[in-house]
């Protein structure tokens, strides 16, 4: 079975930065995978962060990150990642590393083949 291990989270202050990195096992080529991050704050709706098509051309961001965030993917290592920039204690929730199969765009959790167990990004005032 294909699996995601995300890492990198934690607790910063505003306007910090952290990475986050999502590791996919050997038998997961994520070539082959558009891939995302989403996340899920306390008492709300998993929702999309951010995307990337299957080879990195396109990225896609929702409106609450762009200009702080970026995406990005490593098809050699198996990795994708999520740089934030100028984290707000908005921006605190359990951030999901996911994948979509043959598809180059993830927009929304129905969308979704696959998930990583999530990782706690906490943002302190």
């Amino acid at each position: 079975q294909e699996r995601l291990v995300e890492s990198g989270g934690g607790l910063v202050q505003a306007g910090a930065s952290l990475r986050l990195s999502c590791a996919a096992d050997g038998r997961t080529f994520i070539s082959r995978y558009g891939m995302g991050w989403f996340r899920q704050a306390p008492g709300k709706e998993r929702e999309f962060v951010a995307a990337i098509s299957r080879h990195g051309a396109s990225t896609y961001y929702a409106d609450s990150v762009k200009g702080r965030f970026t995406i990005s993917r490593d098809n050699a290592k198996n990795m994708v990642y999520l740089q934030m920039n100028s984290l707000k204690p908005e921006d605190t929730a359990i951030y999901y590393c996911a994948a979509r199969y043959n598809r180059d765009v993830i927009s929304t959790t129905s969308e979704v083949d696959f998930w990583g167990q999530g990782i706690q990004v906490t943002v302190s005032s």
